[in-house]
């Protein structure tokens, strides 16, 4: 857990779940950067120091905007393999680790050229890529300490990782889990890094390195070739928005769940929270009944659009808003059977002196994802085509070259079209929960982001110490808030305060004047810092 504080600034601010990461965001604003450029710079040293969560392996979703006219995403989901092996289109599961669940390419290089152009070309950026990429390079070859979330999720998954190809002597070298503090360098992926710096992203996907990557994979036993790393582009798309306490909540397209967490703030946008005490039964009790209804639009539609058609407009038309909160009984839980999905992943947050701002996650779905490393690359790949369905009737069965359903959706808040919050938050399933909690403690209970962050959540589902999809609720809210769920008919189960299994959200708060608050979830090891 991190010592962290809210952090105040008049020139730009960055947030991120680990302190080197945001020190590096925060060095390219000093040197005159921009909020895009600071972003790939922190994306690019979590890759590194935060290698649980996410890494080039990975994927990556971005919402930017500016408040002058420019308001777009880039959501960048690998492809399933062209050629698939015959176990992923039958009825069988598909499996959560090993090569077998290497199934989709990796875009989160892709989105940061991407973002990249967009700074040059809307922004005037003017740091060069390779110097965007000196930090995380510094960290992989000469080493960086571990942090205890890194130690407590190797520990936790090691049976399951070490003896897939590449894992174990990637990232416990010297034959056993390297200890919190511990100085812990990854020379292969410094080396793949150098080569994205000098060559461009497009290395990643066409390049030797590209080679490189499809060799190690086929070797492990993945579907990926290399032309399928070629056809590999993160999308550029115009964001979704719903209206919020005079403002506007926006957030990525399908196949992410974007639409999830906007449907579920276009719910409560029907209720007075002004009249709730925050904290209290009533306030947990409706934010879960809304999120139900979400995720019960998100189980029959969210998938890739390119394969299915995905009524965005209907899921977010405030006839289906005004249904979902009409369908909301404030003193009966509604029942709830359905799957929870897992996944870890990071949030970037970053706006410069301009107020232009940035909203970013990257994953690689379950914490280690896949656990194989690609070959000699040092590239520890993700698990997201775990995702897919193997039933030929469902919306998100795996079919060559389909993105599955992806969990994760940073976003911002407008007022005036102008950017005022940037958030997101680790935590698959959890994420539209956290962020509802957070958001409506932002708006509608004006909380600074650190008292936002730190006060109780709330996880609707498994966790992988309690299976049960019960309400899990951090045990500080309180016994009579417990007790008065129970009584509605809540199946509710105490987790710790200050749970990590609550979420890592970031937020940063953006006044009319231009200055900044911002904070990153004490529950992390994460810091914002302003310049």
């Amino acid at each position: 857990m991190s010592d962290t504080q809210l952090a105040r600034s008049n020139g730009g601010m960055v947030t991120s779940p680990h302190a080197l990461a945001s020190e590096a965001g925060r060095e390219v604003l000093r040197a005159g950067g921009n909020a895009i450029e600071a972003a790939i710079a922190i994306g690019a040293a979590l890759c590194v120091t935060y290698p649980h969560f996410t890494g080039l392996g990975g994927d990556a979703f971005w919402v930017i905007g500016d408040g002058d006219g420019m308001l777009r995403t880039l959501s960048g989901i690998g492809q399933a393999a062209a050629e698939l092996p015959a176990q992923t289109t039958s009825t069988g599961a598909i499996p959560l680790r090993g090569a077998a669940a290497a199934l989709t390419t990796a875009a989160t290089v892709d989105t940061w050229v991407q973002a990249y152009e967009i700074s040059k070309n809307a922004w005037g950026g003017e740091q060069s890529w390779s110097s965007l990429f000196d930090r995380a390079l510094g960290h992989a070859s000469e080493g960086f300490p571990v942090t205890p979330s890194q130690h407590f999720w190797q520990s936790l998954r090691a049976d399951e990782l070490r003896a897939l190809p590449g894992f174990a002597a990637t990232f416990a070298p010297t034959g056993v889990i390297p200890a919190i503090g511990e100085r812990f360098a990854q020379p292969a992926l410094a080396r793949s890094l150098e080569r994205i710096a000098r060559f461009g992203a497009r290395e990643f996907y066409n390049g030797e390195l590209a080679e490189r990557i499809a060799r190690g994979l086929q070797q492990a036993g993945s579907p990926l070739s290399a032309s399928d790393l070629a056809r590999t582009r993160a999308r550029d798309e115009a964001p979704l928005r719903v209206p919020y306490r005079g403002g506007e909540l926006v957030s990525l397209r399908p196949p992410t769940q974007g639409v999830t967490t906007l449907q579920i703030m276009g719910t409560l946008a029907r209720f007075d929270l002004g009249a709730i005490p925050e904290g209290s039964a009533d306030y947990y009790h409706l934010l879960v009944e809304a999120v139900k209804c979400a995720f019960v639009d998100r189980d029959r539609f969210v998938s890739d659009p390119e394969f299915n058609d995905v009524p965005v407009d209907d899921m977010l038309s405030p006839a289906t808003l005004d249904a979902h909160a009409r369908s909301i009984d404030l003193r009966a839980a509604r029942a709830w059977p359905h799957v929870f999905r897992p996944g870890d992943t990071v949030f970037i947050g970053a706006t410069d002196r301009h107020g232009r701002s940035v909203s970013v996650l990257q994953t690689v779905y379950f914490d280690w994802g896949s656990g194989v490393v690609a070959g000699d690359t040092g590239i520890l790949w993700h698990n997201r085509g775990a995702s897919f369905s193997t039933h030929p009737a469902h919306h998100n069965v795996i079919e060559p070259g389909k993105r599955p359903f992806h969990t994760l959706n940073p976003g911002m808040y407008l007022q005036d079209g102008r950017p005022r919050l940037l958030f997101g938050t680790q935590g698959a399933d959890g994420q539209p929960q956290t962020l509802a909690a957070v958001l409506t403690r932002l708006i509608d209970y004006g909380m600074d982001p650190l008292s936002a962050l730190a006060r109780p959540r709330f996880l609707l589902g498994k966790t992988f110490s309690d299976t049960r999809d019960a309400l899990k609720l951090e045990e500080d809210a309180g016994a009579d808030v417990f007790a008065a769920l129970a009584a509605r008919g809540h199946e509710v189960s105490a987790i710790a305060a200050q749970s990590p299994l609550a979420g890592h959200p970031g937020v940063i708060r953006i006044e009319p004047d231009g200055s900044a608050s911002g904070a990153h979830d004490p529950r992390s090891d994460g810091r914002a810092l302003g310049v």
